[in-house]
């Protein structure tokens, strides 16, 4: 029997018209889909009626499947003979453990693609009306994790992502943005850097906190936003008044039912 070959693929943040073209016609083709948690459900319609969905997804604390066994199961899908879609959201590459499994495929030599795919820092970004970078505000962007595996200690270098001409993208930081934001305080990144949190990026369910360095995780804590949250920390912030473009379906506060230090809230 051939060996089946296995797509490492990126989906995007939510939306379903942000998948490239490959990614589309890949999810018809397959035999096999094996999804993350985090891939929406607006994706998971595309999948045909008939083609075998298998979940894998990992929470905090709570793995549905561990990376080994998901490792082994992609391994085993292809001997079969069977085309196999690994299903992630985002980007593969990006904090999304997909050279993880394309070394376990290669040392096992199973045939494999890598499908990049909008990430969530530039489609959660654009869609929350905040430019990753801007003249004058911002000539980098850094992307940074909010958490590590088997819950060790974070352990950044404070001091160098405390640069004021720098945005910060973290994933990933829900549980851990109170103590990133003091780390970076500390470090020297004034409190009134604009900041912002987005959940459900790109979708009708996308919620938006805006705020300071300093009250962010105040705000976002009190919102009570859930995964997918993404945090973008930066002068480029301050434009997501300016450039609001994006109004979801799913309002979550209207204008006129907010106190006045509510606002932030989109």
């Amino acid at each position: 029997m051939a060996v089946g070959r296995v797509y490492l693929m990126g989906v995007g943040p939510g939306d379903p018209e942000l998948m490239t073209v490959k990614a589309a016609r890949l999810l018809r083709e397959v035999d096999v889909v094996v999804f993350d948690r985090l891939v929406s459900p607006e994706i998971l319609e595309q999948i045909p009626p008939g083609t075998t969905r298998i979940y894998a997804g990992k929470g905090p604390r709570n793995h549905h499947l561990t990376q080994e066994e998901i490792n082994t199961l992609l391994c085993g899908l292809a001997r079969s003979g069977r085309s196999v879609a690994r299903v992630k959201g985002g980007d593969p590459f990006v904090f999304g453990r997909g050279s993880e499994e394309a070394e376990h495929l290669a040392q096992d030599g199973i045939p494999y693609e890598i499908v990049p795919g909008v990430t969530a820092a530039s489609g959660g970004s654009a869609y929350a009306g905040i430019p990753l970078t801007h003249r004058g505000m911002a000539t980098g962007v850094r992307y940074v994790t909010g958490h590590l595996r088997e819950d060790m200690v974070l352990d950044h270098n404070w001091g160098s992502l405390a640069d004021p001409d720098t945005t910060l993208v973290i994933y990933m930081g829900l549980t851990s943005f109170h103590g990133i934001a003091r780390n970076l305080m500390d470090a020297g990144l004034p409190p009134d850097t604009p900041a912002a949190a987005i959940q459900n990026a790109t979708t009708s369910r996308q919620r938006r906190v805006l705020g300071t360095l300093g009250d962010l995780p105040q705000r976002v804590e009190e919102a009570q936003l859930s995964a997918p949250t993404i945090f973008v920390v930066g002068r480029v912030v301050s434009l997501a008044g300016t450039l609001d473009w994006f109004q979801p379906a799913a309002t979550t506060v209207k204008a006129e039912e907010m106190e006045p230090d509510e606002t932030a809230i989109g």
